[in-house]
């Protein structure tokens, strides 16, 4: 015999249960043990519910921490030392070239060994630290080397030969004027020290056995002709050594080349 459901349940709490008063005498006990059973697991299973409902609803507040990733160190930027605009080294000298033999006006003029010559006092571009101005003159006395002041730091660096020892010249002048293939008069004290050079008094002419050579400049202090000299020389083997008479002896290859560079009244320091 199957009774409807609502007949069978009555609200007991938060479940459901079956009491055995309302149940017919007629349902054997077998069911009824059946419906008991059923009830109760109704019950337990509501009961339960409320409890995980419960549980769910009073959890203590947990607080969230969310890990947040440490922003990364940034150094201070360090600005980067910039080099200085590095200077192109200059072309090696073309040696073989520079003091080849050549033709200059009515002359010929013969080639340098320069492989025979110190490389220190060869022709060469040099880095040279000086307040005198570009387009100066000076003449290290101890190193005999002439410089030719350029401009950034630079000069024409030419070796030279100087007066023997107690006849160096020392101090500021200009050079007054310069003359190509000049005529060479020996001074009175040249001729007392060598009586030979008494048939040159009235002058020797120019030529390659002159000793002025190709070139001179002629070196004036406080307007007065100090009779000293940069010039060139025909005994190019005493260049690097204190060998002249107070002058400025040069290659005559290297003494063209410096006439052609020096302009007006050049200032000549002579240390």
């Amino acid at each position: 015999m199957t009774l409807p459901f609502s007949a069978l349940e009555t609200h007991f709490g938060h479940g459901w249960a079956y009491r055995e008063t309302d149940l017919p005498q007629s349902i054997d006990q077998s069911e009824s043990l059946k419906l008991h059973l059923f009830s109760v697991l109704r019950l337990l299973s509501a009961a339960a519910g409320a409890i995980l409902l419960a549980s769910c609803t009073q959890l203590p507040a947990e607080r969230i921490v969310v890990a947040t990733p440490n922003p990364p160190i940034v150094k201070a930027a360090v600005p980067e030392k910039v080099p200085a605009p590095s200077r192109p080294a200059p072309d090696k000298p073309d040696y073989p070239a520079i003091y080849a033999d050549r033709n200059d006006g009515d002359y010929h003029l013969p080639a340098i060994a320069h492989a025979e010559v110190d490389p220190y006092y060869l022709r060469q571009e040099v880095d040279y630290d000086t307040d005198e101005p570009p387009g100066s003159i000076v003449v290290d006395t101890e190193t005999k080397f002439l410089y030719f002041i350029l401009k950034d730091g630079r000069a024409i660096r030419y070796g030279v030969s100087l007066g023997a020892q107690g006849r160096a010249w020392k101090g500021r002048a200009i050079i007054q004027w310069k003359r190509k293939w000049p005529t060479w008069t020996p001074t009175p004290s040249m001729i007392g020290r060598n009586p030979k050079l008494e048939q040159w008094k009235q002058g020797m002419p120019p030529g390659l056995q002159n000793p002025l050579g190709a070139r001179a400049l002629y070196i004036f202090q406080d307007g007065q002709d100090t009779l000293y000299r940069i010039h060139g020389s025909p005994e190019w083997k005493t260049i690097g050594k204190n060998a002249s008479s107070g002058c400025v002896r040069m290659f005559n290859q290297d003494a063209i080349d410096l006439y052609d560079r020096v302009r007006g009244k050049a200032v000549l320091v002579v240390k």
